[in-house]
């Protein structure tokens, strides 16, 4: 016990250090580069305004007023048949999964630090959910990616379809995680019935418990909001910056030549090194870099969806600062990212090469050109969009859940 936690003292000592000296070593970089810093940052502020701040403010105003109204409590009740056996998470995990389908990053880790917040989940639940959750949204891999950056909208299918299927097996690899802190109990006598009428007595009695007006909803929910887009906007900025400190003092140059090495070993071109350096830190920076590197197509396009399935540490950074206060530990989050992103290259390959013939057969609307300025039109046509596969989504998983829930039902009674 004394060894134990001497070296706990040890590595939290080492830690202190480490950070330190990164702080001071960066802090010293933007003295000495200024215009690099100063550049970088305005780069970062200008995707946060431009494409962060109004694609994903709406949804989470719409998050927090769908909790308040009780809404997602009443989508957890009917959805319960359906995750607690796959993913081993509640029913609630189904709306932050299919917000994070259509919204992308970081949606899902917003409604899963609420759903912490109200008790919706367990701590080991929220692990769980925030492990899979965590998506692209579809505009960007068919849109941006496929389209704007490879010029091949074919590539949609294959790309969406790798890292949602991926995204799947992570969740189910990840239902076994925490399995000692689980504290849930099956079902019993309290929570049996018709469940379209409990589903509806949840929705009132989470509504009765809230109190709050609909004015004081809505305001609250905008202040939230507010507050949460503000600091992924900061994280956007510093880690902007921070991507230009290391290109200038070299420490890509080491990153480079490490997964050089790592490509060469598997038989890849290494001139998408680079590309995974890009991808390490940042997703869009990563995914331009993979489509713009001389190697062979299909070997662009695995880095590409593994780098995507990453999302790079800029995201993790906008993620850890969410769901940090709520007592989500990082460390099952990156494995899964990890994971996630291992899993998406490998059904890629198996996408291009044998089942390319049914990737043919999907044919996925690409509508917003990143071409185009950022007008109006092209941001409420995003938000439409985006709201329709939400529905669509979580009326398919609502069906679903239903049915198993009648069959088992239906089991029960037969076996009485």
């Amino acid at each position: 016990m004394r060894i134990w936690g001497s070296g706990k003292r040890y590595r939290s000592r080492l830690l202190a250090y480490c950070m330190a000296f990164c702080t001071v070593f960066i802090t010293i970089a933007m003295v000495t580069y200024p215009k690099d810093a100063f550049d970088s940052a305005i780069m970062g502020l200008n995707l946060w305004w431009n494409v962060v701040f109004p694609a994903l403010l709406p949804f989470f105003i719409l998050s927090e007023i769908l909790m308040g109204l009780g809404v997602v409590h009443f989508i957890g009740v009917l959805l319960e048949p359906l995750m607690r056996p796959i993913f081993n998470v509640p029913g609630v995990g189904a709306f932050a999964m299919s917000m994070g389908l259509a919204s992308g990053y970081p949606m899902d880790a917003v409604i899963t630090c609420k759903f912490r917040k109200n008790q919706l989940c367990s701590a080991v639940e929220a692990e769980r959910l925030l492990s899979f959750t965590n998506t692209a949204d579809p505009l960007f891999m068919v849109g941006a990616v496929a389209v704007g950056m490879f010029g091949m909208p074919e590539l949609g299918a294959t790309i969406a379809l790798a890292h949602y299927i991926s995204s799947f097996f992570v969740g189910i690899i990840f239902r076994f995680h925490g399995r000692d802190r689980d504290n849930y109990t099956q079902e019993g006598p309290a929570v049996r019935g018709n469940i379209i009428i409990r589903a509806f007595r949840a929705l009132y009695n989470a509504r009765q418990e809230d109190k709050r007006s609909p004015g004081q909803l809505l305001g609250d929910a905008v202040k939230s909001s507010m507050n949460t887009i503000l600091l992924i906007g900061g994280f956007i900025i510093v880690f902007s910056v921070f991507i230009r400190i290391m290109t200038i003092v070299g420490i890509t140059d080491i990153l480079t030549s490490m997964f050089a090495a790592m490509l060469g070993v598997i038989g890849y071109s290494t001139s998408l090194a680079p590309a995974l350096v890009s991808g390490l830190l940042e997703i869009d920076l990563g995914t331009l870099a993979a489509s713009q590197a001389v190697a062979p197509l299909d070997q662009k396009v695995v880095i590409a969806s593994a780098i995507i399935a990453w999302s790079g540490l800029s995201v993790h950074g906008q993620v850890a600062s969410i769901v940090i206060e709520s007592g989500i530990r990082m460390i099952p989050y990156m494995v899964g990212r990890l994971l996630h992103a291992v899993l998406a290259a490998g059904i890629t390959v198996l996408l291009l090469g044998p089942g390319e013939q049914f990737t043919k057969l999907l044919v996925l609307p690409v509508s917003m050109n990143i071409a185009q300025s950022n007008t109006w039109s092209l941001w409420l046509t995003r938000i439409e969009q985006t709201t329709y596969q939400i529905g669509i989504l979580l009326s398919i998983m609502i069906a679903l859940s239903i049915a198993f829930h009648l069959c088992r039902e239906i089991y029960g009674y037969v076996k009485r």
